[in-house]
Formats: C-alpha cells, structure tokens, sequence
C-alpha cells in the first residue's frame, strides 16, 4: 500500500522548489514538508537531478562541494552563485600558492645539493625487475641459484671441490 500511496503522492501531491543550478547543468530541488491525505507527516526532503541522468557516467566531483553539503543537510540555505565563485576563485588562489611553494622548494634544494649540504638521492638500476623498462642479461656466478620447480636437493656441488665425503 506504501508504493501506491507514495506513486499517488510522487503524481499529484508532491510540490518540488527549484532552490537553484550548478556550473555542471545540475537542477537542485527542495521538497517541503508535507501532510499526507491520512494526517501523517512527509519530512522536508532535497534532491537533484543530474545534467547527466546516466548512473554510469557519474564521476566524482560532478556535485560541487557547496551542493553536496547543502544535499546532505550541513547547511540550511543553498549557495549563492556569488559564494560558489568566490570559493572557486579561492580554490585557484590555493593552486597558485601551492605551486609557488613547490617551485621554492624545488630550488632550495637543487642550491643545498650544489653546496654540497645535503647528499643526492642514490640512483639505483633495477635489474630483471617486472617493473624495469628493460631486462639485463643473466649473470652466471659460483652461488646456487633456482627456482622451486628446477631444485633437485643434492644436485649442487661446490666449485673446485671434491663431491666426496672424507
């Protein structure tokens, strides 16, 4: 009976206020409280409809952080358009900075190498690795080397030694 009720209330009783529109295209909606035909009451609820109604083309961050908190009710007013341009612009000044302080760092450190303060980060050559771009050849030497499938116990020998037991 609840699916019926809620249909007959989705279709004729429900009273949808679009409260406003992201940058992305997404319509959002505040659905006020409601009494329903037998007393009981409908709590207030918020939704949204997507520009891109495709579940599967959904990505993180198609719903700005101002809409979000306003859909899951941390705030009590949607964003204003001029709020969600000053924080967009905030955004990018944050960037910048960050990007300044990297470059910073980025020449300190190559001064302190050529002063000599601090070491160079050893370069090291993986080798035979998966995650080497390329592979060096096999190397042969006096320790025994195998794998699980190719060890026969008592196959080594040791070099230029005597196999017999004195």
């Amino acid at each position: 009976m609840s699916r019926i009720s809620s249909l007959w209330r989705r279709t004729f009783g429900i009273i949808k206020e679009h409260v406003g529109t992201d940058h992305f295209g997404n319509k959002y909606f505040s659905i006020p409280e409601q009494k329903t035909w037998s007393g009981r009451t409908v709590r207030a609820r918020r939704m949204v409809e997507p520009a891109n109604p495709t579940e599967s083309e959904y990505e993180e961050g198609n719903i700005p952080s101002e809409w979000d908190a306003w859909m899951r009710g941390r705030r009590k007013l949607p964003p204003t358009p001029e709020e969600l341009q000053q924080n967009t612009r905030y955004r990018e000044q944050i960037k910048l900075q960050a990007l300044q302080v990297e470059q910073r760092d980025q020449a300190l450190q190559a001064q302190e190498y050529e002063e000599g303060l601090v070491a160079r980060p050893t370069q090291t050559l993986i080798k035979g690795h998966a995650s080497s771009t390329h592979y060096a050849p096999a190397q042969t030497g006096e320790e025994p080397v195998s794998t699980a499938n190719t060890f026969h116990p008592g196959s080594w020998t040791p070099p230029g030694g005597d196999t017999s037991k004195k």
